[in-house]
């Protein structure tokens, strides 16, 4: 097992944030680009971030630099983390659509990998998880600290970071009498749907995923470890979808980034300190209220849940 070093992040501090509408097109959301905004505030007056370390991209915008299509968004993931030194902390947001793909390089357990959606995406395609892992996180010297949040579906692992946690604080490894039940369900809908096929290709990958999974997840650990400090925060499972949301002043907003900037501040605003177990359990208690979205916390190396949460 790597040894990791906690940064005291008293380094250089950027931020990027990304919220996409998709305006115009079948697929539009209503909250992304107020998440944006709600989290760049949230930043400057809680964790003293400047205005001018922020690259922000929104399909709002006029300047085609600033629009999230997929080369900005990939552009801009690389000066997020480019010279990154010792002590530097970058911080990483994304509200918009999540999805999956077909995973070609045996690094999933479900088979698929996790995926963003830029608002070109029906042209230039999707961002999967692999590619952001490379771009923001093998690159990272230890001492750095890097946070990601993501706000979309699909997002649990989005970051390919391989020590996924608990409300409890304990390792999480992949549920396979959960996947059985699902797989023995989706056998069953082939079969009232006639689909033979169906019925084989369902049981045959809950048998791969249930002498695999563990495998795969040991050499996740193995090789997406990092020495840096790269904690990620996603809106839900990799099966799951996010939901939007409105705040108390009735305006529409990702469920996640709700749930996370009301659990800060009002921490903040107590001058009390939050670990992150505390964090990850006051973020689901928000959103258990209404959705049934879990929100996901996982780490590029194995952690202490009750070591107090830093941006």
């Amino acid at each position: 097992m790597r040894e990791y070093a906690p940064p005291p992040a008293t380094g250089r501090r950027r931020a990027l944030l990304i919220g996409i509408n998709y305006f115009g097109t079948p697929f539009e959301l209503k909250g992304c680009i107020n998440d944006v905004a709600n989290v760049k505030s949230f930043l400057i007056e809680l964790y003293n971030f400047r205005e001018a370390d922020m690259v922000i991209l929104t399909d709002d915008q006029s300047d085609p630099k600033k629009i999230p299509n997929k080369e900005n968004i990939l552009s801009a993931m690389r000066w997020l983390v480019h010279d990154a030194r010792p002590n530097d902390s970058f911080f990483f947001h994304f509200s918009g659509h999540g999805g999956q793909a077909q995973d070609l390089d045996g690094d999933e357990d479900d088979g698929y990998d996790e995926t963003i959606m830029p608002s070109d995406f029906q042209k230039n395609g999707q961002i999967i998880d692999d590619i952001m892992h490379d771009i923001m996180v093998k690159p990272l010297p230890r001492g750095v600290r890097l946070t990601a949040i993501f706000d979309s579906c699909h997002s649990g692992t989005a970051l390919d970071l391989p020590f996924i946690y608990s409300t409890q604080g304990k390792v999480k490894e992949a549920n396979l009498l959960s996947e059985g039940s699902n797989a023995i369900m989706n056998a069953g809908m082939s079969y009232l749907r006639g689909d033979i096929g169906g019925i084989k290709t369902s049981l045959i990958s809950f048998g791969k995923k249930a002498t695999s999974g563990k495998s795969i997840s040991e050499k996740n650990k193995r090789n997406k470890s990092s020495l840096a400090d790269v904690i990620s925060l996603s809106g839900c499972k990799d099966g799951q979808t996010s939901a939007d949301a409105k705040n108390e002043m009735g305006q529409d907003t990702g469920a996640m980034s709700y749930a996370l900037i009301k659990t800060l501040r009002e921490y903040r605003n107590n001058n009390v300190n939050i670990s992150y177990q505390q964090m990850l359990n006051s973020v689901r208690v928000i959103l258990s209220t209404k959705y049934s979205q879990k929100p996901q916390l996982s780490a590029s190396h194995e952690m202490e849940m009750n070591s107090l949460f830093i941006i």
